[in-house]
């Protein structure tokens, strides 16, 4: 065997390269990295987008309509006013950077991945907002209900039991919490690039239109059932104790009853500390509010809190003496990116569409007030892309998904943000924080995390108090918004979601199976009609029944829109008159047409007042037409009015029409059609207005046919 030749090298580097300082090298380059990233992508985007294939068809102008429509910083920030606005945005930018630092990290927890990824999840994505959305004064970051429902996904895909390992030492069983954290923070981006993926499609093919059917009574209480899984979460670190965690539907309520049989094994340091926390906590927040007119600036009373638990927990060895959990060691730098883990994404492909519709939804609903009051638009398309984006290249940087938070948007309007410029700063304060002083909070217990959960969560438990003021104003929506809570409680928040969405359609639904049926009445000597039963000087028009729902009518509720108007008629089953008789006898029986022998009990004529309509189906035409058929064999003429121009397109379509039964049937309004009827089936004693009645309703058919031909 030949001899190995040996080669002499050396290295010169500083001798004092030191653990520490070869950690900020590493966050530097990481830092670095990003940026380079960051820098291509938005080049990519200012270059790319003008050349695509539909912006080449576009004229000039066009073009860079579309472009400042992909793009909203292009439109707004070379236009922005240094004089007026940035004063106010540097204070409100460094206000809300500072709550960010808190409540990034307290929401990490709720997600269950470690408390530097909330700082992270609080710089990347608000930058990506500032480029692409269009809300001026929303704070995007962390928000609590959707860190609990990541949090729901990562200890249900990487649980503490499948990280337990046999310590030979102790025989004891032990959770490997370094690779635990490891693989929720992979299901954490995972779900959250997906979210994000689905709010950028759903904003490509203009799907912003779905937060309608997020009403704001399911909104609320969705949130506020979310809110309990939120403060039954954090109970760990306020006794200091390790329930098993449950999944599935009642995994609350299973939770709740491990806790309550743990209580007996509180950590009572970790329990003080808690105590003392929430109570300082909210002190501090009450007196904001009772000096709010007189100080510039809220005092940031989290950023204080975590600051003099982090001292306290420092200098007494909490965690070594009694036992409290820490944070634990939080890395400097920026994390490089990478892609997310697409095997994960079967799993969590359901989780991640709710989360994108919850997101979405509490982020356009704050966004429309603040535009609102503040006299401008909120594309809530563009909104979509926008925070699809930030979610998708979030979950690039090992982010999780982002919303948009009441309480820190509240303190960026009041200290004098007026632009997305407030919002940059505010994740300029994260970066420097991250990159520098971040380790500094790495002795901070978790119990003062949990504290600040909970009373940020003030406001959105005092929505209990929407209760009594529905129960005053529209019951079904009270019904609605208990239902979602309970939902939302009894289930996992995603499958409360769905189940509450689908709730209040099968509400919809019901009213429109259940609608009031009413006759109308005129008021003397004028053209309005209103209920009979609901006005006292309303009078019924003589041998003219006008009849009304309050729903539209479709397969539904067709039969008991003609069973209803029986009723109101007086007429159970309209008789249909036949001739029985042979074959044989038919042929030598010579058959007279003669008008139908009117009951005197039964009107002349009925309109029926289609108003509430927006559509037909092939029922519901079919419903008017036995009605209108029925109805004049025994003498009684039927004519609709109030009419929409899709309705009537519906009943065209829908084979209504014939050459016996032509639109000057349908009339414009309710009074054309009574003085209609009462010309042409006016009794004795209306024969004296019948000359100047024919004459209007000459007028009338010529104005219909004019209208509706």
């Amino acid at each position: 065997m030949a001899e190995r030749r040996r080669v002499d090298y050396s290295v010169h580097r500083d001798v004092i390269l030191s653990e520490f300082t070869f950690r900020d090298i590493e966050g530097l380059g990481n830092f670095l990295l990003s940026c380079l990233i960051w820098l291509v992508i938005l080049l990519w985007l200012l270059c790319a987008l003008p050349k695509l294939s539909f912006l080449r068809s576009c004229s000039g102008p066009r073009a860079k309509k579309c472009l400042v429509g992909s793009v909203p910083v292009v439109s707004w920030l070379p236009r922005y006013s240094f004089r007026e606005n940035i004063l106010g945005d540097i204070i409100s930018g460094i206000s809300v950077g500072i709550m960010q630092l808190p409540q990034g990290m307290a929401y990490a927890i709720l997600a269950s991945v470690p408390a530097v990824y909330g700082l992270y999840s609080s710089f990347y994505p608000v930058l990506v907002y500032f480029i692409f959305g269009t809300s001026k004064h929303i704070s995007v970051g962390t928000y609590a209900v959707m860190s609990v429902m990541i949090g729901g996904v990562t200890e249900r895909l990487a649980p503490d039991s499948a990280f337990s390992v046999f310590d030979n030492v102790t025989g004891e069983a032990i959770i490997n919490t370094t690779l635990r954290d490891v693989e929720r923070v992979k299901v954490a981006a995972a779900v959250t690039f997906l979210s994000g993926i689905f709010q950028v499609l759903l904003g490509l093919v203009q799907f912003g239109f779905v937060v309608t059917y997020l009403s704001e009574p399911l909104v609320r209480g969705y949130t506020t059932g979310a809110a309990i899984h939120v403060v039954v979460s954090q109970l760990k670190y306020t006794f200091g104790i390790s329930p098993t965690r449950f999944s599935g539907p009642l995994a609350l309520i299973y939770t709740v009853l491990e806790i309550c049989s743990l209580l007996p094994k509180t950590n009572l340091g970790t329990l003080v500390v808690s105590a003392v926390s929430i109570v300082c906590l909210i002190l501090v927040k009450e007196l904001n509010a009772y000096l709010g007119k007189r100080l510039p600036v809220p005092i940031p009373v989290e950023l204080l809190g975590i600051v003099v638990a982090t001292v306290v927990s420092w200098q007494v060895d909490l965690n070594g003496r009694y036992g409290i959990d820490v944070v634990g060691g939080i890395p400097s730098g920026l994390q490089p990116p990478a892609l997310p883990k697409v095997s994960l994404f079967s799993q969590v492909i359901g989780d991640a569409f709710a989360i994108s519709v919850v997101g979405y939804g509490l982020a356009i609903s704050l966004g429309r007030i603040f535009a609102l009051k503040y006299g401008y638009k909120v594309d809530s398309n563009q909104e979509l892309i926008a925070f699809g984006l930030s979610n998708t290249i979030g979950g690039i940087f090992q982010c999780f998904a982002i919303s948009c938070s009441m309480s820190r948007s509240m303190v960026q309007v009041s200290t004098g943000g007026r632009t997305q410029v407030a919002g940059a700063l505010s994740a300029v304060v994260i970066l420097v924080i991250t990159m520098w002083i971040g380790q500094l909070f790495e002795d901070l217990p978790k119990a003062m995390l949990a504290a600040i959960i909970y009373v940020n969560l003030q406001g959105i438990m005092k929505q209990f108090m929407d209760i009594p003021a529905l129960w005053r104003s529209n019951r079904i929506d009270m019904v609605v918004w208990i239902v979602t809570f309970v939902l939302t409680v009894l289930l996992n928040p995603d499958i409360g979601l769905a189940a509450s969405i689908a709730f209040s359609l099968l509400t919809v639904i019901f009213r429109t199976q259940l609608p009031t049926y009413s006759l109308l009445g005129q008021i003397p000597d004028t053209d309005i009609y209103r209920p009979l039963n609901s006005y006292e000087q309303v009078k019924k028009v003589p041998d003219v029944v006008v009849f009304r729902s309050s729903a539209t009518l479709y397969f539904a509720n067709a039969e008991m829109y003609q069973e209803a108007l029986g009723r109101k008629v007086n007429v159970c089953s309209p008789p249909l008159q036949q001739v029985e008789s042979d074959g044989a006898e038919m042929k030598h029986v010579a058959v007279i047409d003669v008008e139908p022998e009117q009951d005197p009990s039964l009107p002349r004529a009925i309109v029926l007042d289609l108003s509430p309509v927006n559509f037909l189906d092939t029922v519901g035409v079919k419903t008017l037409k036995n009605i209108k058929n029925d109805y004049e064999e025994i003498g009684i003429k039927v004519v609709l009015t109030g009419c929409l121009p899709g309705v009537l397109h519906d009943l065209q379509t829908g084979g209504f029409f014939n050459d016996k039964v032509t639109k000057c049937c349908v009339f414009s309004s309710i009074h054309d059609a009574v003085l209609h009827c009462q010309c042409h089936c006016g009794t004795e004693r209306h024969q004296q207005d019948k000359v100047r009645r024919c004459f209007d309703c000459h007028l009338l058919f010529s104005l219909t046919l004019t209208q509706f031909s």
